[in-house]
């Protein structure tokens, strides 16, 4: 029987098999090492968030609160960033909405801020608006945040004074507000209409709008607003598992954020429970107003 002569692989071949990089592994490639690893571990936990969202009538959900749900697409999303961050950043500490805080080891004072799905009942009735919103901060203060929402690819991010972006197909597109100065000419977003104090405060402001948006997510309602998709944000509920990502977004952005008092320390927007967002010339028009209807 003839002996047959296994091919050698060379060196050369061997680059030649090697899988070419596509061009949204080099865009994250080229980001800081902070942003590389954060979006890597939203882009890995948002891929069985995708798979979970096409099986959403599988679901199992179990009631959290009253108009609120936990489901296994956010159990999993939160445990894949937790072990994927912690790997890569060991000393950092964790403040997320299922495993609540984890303290960073004695000496750091940086830690994640995560809400592992934004706009959780959105999900669950397979509306894809929803994101993982990802912030890291230093102590009191937002350095880098990204958001984004695995079933439509849409993945914003910001690195504090390094301006906000949005990743594409065709490459980074740098984030700006919109630079409407009139009411009737914008939209406005929130994430929804259940409390009363948000019902009052959009009572107040909606009719001079040209129209209103009900979003479901906190977050990316924020990321529309960086982009200059949505030139107001108003919400009457906040935390900042939703948040804190989004308020570094629209401040390099070119935006302003603050409570309806008009603090913009993220701890008092937080405390409050209170927000309001826009470009300069739209958030000074609104800001006496949710002063006068809605700080009482």
């Amino acid at each position: 029987m003839p002996v047959v002569e296994k091919k050698r692989i060379t060196p050369r071949a061997q680059t030649l098999h090697k899988r070419s990089e596509t061009r949204e592994e080099k865009m994250i490639a080229a980001l800081s090492p902070i942003l590389n690893v954060m979006v890597n571990a939203v882009r890995k936990a948002g891929q069985g968030i995708v798979h979970d969202f096409r099986e959403v009538a599988n679901l199992q959900v179990s009631e959290k609160s009253p108009g609120e749900f936990v489901s296994n697409a956010d159990l999993y999303s939160e445990k894949k960033l937790v072990d994927i961050l912690h790997e890569a950043r060991p000393d950092y500490g964790f403040i997320s909405e299922e495993c609540g805080e984890i303290p960073a080891k004695e000496g750091c004072d940086f830690y994640f801020v995560m809400d592992p799905v934004d706009g959780t009942n959105n999900f669950i009735h397979a509306v894809p608006m929803f994101c993982i919103s990802l912030a890291l901060m230093q102590k009191d203060k937002v350095i880098a945040g990204v958001i984004y929402n695995p079933v439509t690819n849409e993945l914003y991010y910001a690195e504090k004074g390094k301006g906000a972006f949005v990743m594409t197909p065709t490459g980074n597109v740098r984030l700006r507000v919109s630079g409407r100065r009139q009411l009737k000419y914008c939209l406005l977003g929130t994430n929804g209409y259940a409390s009363e104090k948000t019902q009052k405060c959009l009572n107040h402001v909606a009719q001079s709008f040209a129209s209103v948006r009900y979003f479901g997510s906190r977050a990316l309602t924020m990321a529309m607003v960086a982009a200059g998709q949505i030139d107001a944000q108003i919400e009457a509920r906040v935390h900042i598992l939703d948040i804190a990502a989004g308020y570094l977004l629209v401040q390099e952005a070119g935006g302003k954020v603050t409570d309806f008092a008009g603090h913009t320390d993220l701890d008092s927007i937080v405390q409050s429970s209170t927000m309001l967002v826009g470009n300069s010339m739209i958030h000074e028009i609104l800001l006496p107003k949710m002063v006068k209807s809605c700080m009482k």
